[in-house]
């Protein structure tokens, strides 16, 4: 979705232009590196073995098929019946997509990875679920929430406006109590509303699950190379 791209906080608009400048010159300088260590370095590497890695490899091993013995890895999300949007998981990433059509419009939801209820949190942020919400018209135009999930309530933090030709309308950090309160009823109609909270919980811890399995394959691949 590429409400991502807008909504989110990247790289370039958190640091300012010269520190990324850095970054990508460092990259670039790592990449040269990294192929002149091989060139000079890959016969005698090949001969040697690295056994002060050897804790961390059975570390990463012991952890990975914990992971696979683990019920709540495996077991799918029961979808609740009349649930009108189609889901899609984002292997690799920290998203959950969700879409459906309603009277012409387009709602798309992306879902983030966050501290997941069951953590040992009890404070209301421990069960925040971010949510990024997009209605879009015919026209072009379209409504762009970026909103948090908890239990009893869609909250909807700050309202981007598209216009036809584009554009986005001018941005207002305070939405009137009112107009929230009538936009949260307005994505209720479309279905977005505090009773999927437990549903879109239970999807975001399995893939808190899945997305650590993954992290610990690639640790693996990455230490064994």
């Amino acid at each position: 979705m590429a409400i991502t791209t807008v909504l989110r906080r990247s790289i370039s608009s958190v640091l300012p232009f010269a520190v990324v400048r850095r970054i990508v010159e460092r990259r670039n300088h790592h990449h040269y590196s990294s192929a002149l260590f091989t060139a000079l370095y890959h016969s005698s590497a090949e001969k040697e073995t690295s056994s002060a890695d050897d804790p961390l490899v059975r570390a990463v091993k012991s952890n990975i098929k914990s992971v696979k013995e683990s019920a709540d890895h495996e077991a799918k999300v029961e979808v609740p019946n009349g649930f009108p949007f189609d889901i899609q998981d984002n292997p690799g990433q920290e998203t959950i997509s969700l879409a459906r059509e309603y009277q012409g419009e387009l709602i798309e939801a992306e879902l983030y990875l966050s501290r997941v209820p069951g953590e040992g949190h009890d404070d209301l942020e421990a069960k925040n679920i971010p949510l990024d919400i997009s209605v879009s018209k015919k026209n072009g135009t379209s409504l762009w929430f970026v909103c948090n999930a908890v239990p009893n309530e869609i909250i909807i933090d700050f309202l981007y406006l598209y216009l036809e030709d584009g554009e986005i309308a001018p941005f207002i950090p305070e939405i009137e109590e009112n107009i929230r309160e009538a936009f949260q009823k307005y994505l209720e109609i479309r279905r977005i509303k505090p009773s999927i909270y437990n549903f879109l919980s239970e999807c975001m811890s399995k893939k808190k699950s899945k997305e650590h399995a993954l992290w610990l394959k690639n640790v693996n691949k990455l230490v064994e190379a």
